[in-house]
């Protein structure tokens, strides 16, 4: 089923923020993080410019693998509250103008789910057929997602007298998606989250989900299921969103929005030009992001690329080649610790930037002016680090920084009981936090506020097309996005020193002239539309092109 509605596909133009409801307020004083504290801070979250909140997993879950493990996909685990909680954030979200989206964990269960705690008990069990079993495990084995904790995909169940597969953790048994009675439980599980307000899913590991159990080698069959997932919500919601998370090449990406777009995901995270643009950041050198965005295939009008900076697991540089990987962890994460998996950094920005102000705030500025949908992780706005003595992925899942209160706001139980610990050092709650950053109208909160205010007055960088500008400095990215009546020209410089950059965006009518978004300046195009814009070191220009006595300003 496909949307033809351009009216109905609002994640063309949002502005999505991620979190943990577990680690962003405690309200009931048990060091944890509830959905009753998630709802006093809606107001918080609306003022950054946000349009839809996506939630991380906060289902019933033994949380070996922070929640992705779950053990009933109709709950809430008690530690976040109850169902009741959950569909007031829903209505009090509304009420803001925000949509909410959920975690859609379909490639594995928790081995304490009940359909794996019967299935494990005999073969006879109506579940049996829900997971992947051998006698034997195959002789060649995939690589695990994990290669540095899991030794292979298929596990011993001394229960089960079988073999498992898990494309995780071992805790983690895969779904054996090409059952239809399990796409009829998951298509109830979509129906349920619908019905309680929800306005999309973000697919946790999509290329996983489409082939566990597909049974051969035929595409089409394998992405018969995400069609399936996509019909089911078009049907029940037709304004409903499928965020995929799909890190694949661009040409295999293409394939997860559908054939000719509009019948599969809905959005795709662009892990090409995020692991190009950490590359161009490490060589202070824009042209490793430059071609990777001028090879971005365009999409159907119904669906669209989420642009990140970091997202809540590793940061993932498993398509640089070996060279460019090493060149990227050499400059972000040099010591060993805050690398994982062979591949991935467990660091957040400011930290992998030294704490550079300039280069943070290029790096959001380039987040919000590339085409697509800006995807923002809990902290980023204020500058939040990693915790540096907590191993893996947990690093990056510390509690929100409000205040230079007791554990930063978050919560007044003792430092032990907390969900999660918070922040140490020169990036601790007393240096970076909300409040402070309120009330300082030159902070990084204040300019990531205005970056996506902007970002929403200028539905160009949402729905309108890419280009590439030809200039004469290898470090500055110069690329357009322009819809039918409207243009943004951005400037990024990748260096520690100024540039004076020359471009012409072709022939203009005398008098257009260009006028930085950001700070009011004003330039005037030439002939042919030649234009000169002086970058500061790390800076950065938004240019709204205006036609002879144009003022259309946000």
């Amino acid at each position: 089923m496909r949307v033809t509605d351009t009216s109905d596909v609002w994640w063309k133009t949002a502005v999505v923020y991620c979190l943990d409801v577990g680690t962003f307020l405690d309200w009931d004083g048990d060091g944890v993080g509830d959905f009753e504290g998630l709802s006093h801070r809606l107001d918080y979250v609306s003022s950054l410019g946000v349009t839809c909140v996506w939630l991380m997993p906060f289902y019933p879950s033994p949380r070996r693998d922070h929640g992705y493990d779950i053990a009933d996909f109709y709950g809430v685990d008690p530690r976040f509250g109850h169902l009741g909680d959950f569909v007031e954030v829903v209505r009090a979200a509304k009420d803001r103008g925000i949509r909410v989206i959920v975690d859609l964990v379909i490639n594995h269960t928790s081995e304490k789910h009940p359909w794996f705690t019967s299935a494990r008990r005999s073969p006879a069990s109506p579940y049996r057929d829900f997971y992947l079993w051998r006698d034997e495990p195959p002789a060649d084995q995939e690589e695990n997602m994990f290669p540095d904790v899991e030794d292979g995909t298929w596990a011993f169940d001394e229960q089960a007298g079988q073999y498992y597969r898990h494309s995780f953790y071992r805790e983690q048994p895969d779904l054996n998606i090409a059952h239809p009675d399990l796409r009829e439980e998951i298509a109830k599980v979509l129906a349920f989250w619908l019905e309680l307000g929800v306005d999309g899913f973000r697919i946790d590991s999509a290329p996983h989900v489409i082939s566990a159990g597909a049974g051969d080698d035929d595409p089409d069959r394998e992405h018969e299921m995400l069609r399936e997932l996509r019909a089911s919500v078009v049907r029940r919601k037709g304004s409903a969103l499928l965020l995929g998370e799909v890190n694949l090449p661009y040409d295999e990406q293409q394939e997860f929005f559908g054939v000719e777009g509009g019948t599969e995901l809905s959005m795709q995270f662009d892990f090409p030009a995020n692991q190009a643009m950490f590359l161009s950041l490490a060589r202070q050198d824009a042209r490793p992001l430059a071609r990777m965005l001028a090879s971005r295939p365009p999409v159907d009008r119904t669906s669209q690329w989420a642009v990140f900076i970091r997202n809540h697991d590793e940061l993932n540089l498993d398509q640089l080649s070996d060279a460019e990987r090493e060149e990227v962890l050499d400059a972000f994460a040099p010591e060993e610790s805050q690398r994982i998996h062979g591949r991935g950094i467990t660091r957040r920005l400011p930290a992998m930037l030294e704490g550079d102000p300039r280069r943070v705030r290029m790096v959001y500025s380039l987040l919000f002016s590339l085409p697509g949908t800006p995807v923002l992780y809990y902290g980023e706005e204020i500058g939040m680090s990693e915790h540096a003595d907590v191993a893996g992925r947990s690093a990056v899942r510390t509690p929100m920084q409000w205040s230079t209160e007791r554990n930063g706001g978050f919560s007044d139980v003792a430092p032990s009981r907390l969900f999660a610990p918070v922040v140490e050092g020169g990036a601790s709650p007393e240096h970076v936090n909300v409040t402070d950053q309120l009330h300082d109208e030159g902070s990084l909160l204040r300019f990531v506020s205005l970056l996506a205010q902007r970002y929403r007055t200028m539905p160009e960088i949402g729905w309108g097309e890419l280009r590439i500008l030809e200039h004469e400095h290898d470090c500055v990215l110069a690329h357009a996005v322009r819809n039918e009546d409207a243009e943004l020209v951005a400037l990024h410089n990748f260096a520690h020193d100024g540039r004076v950059v020359h471009l012409e965006l072709g022939e203009r009518e005398p008098g257009t002239t260009v006028v930085d978004v950001l700070t009011g300046q004003s330039h005037a195009c030439g002939p042919g539309g030649r234009l000169e814009v002086a970058l500061d070191g790390y800076g950065y220009q938004w240019l709204r092109v205006l036609g002879p006595g144009e003022r259309r300003l946000p």
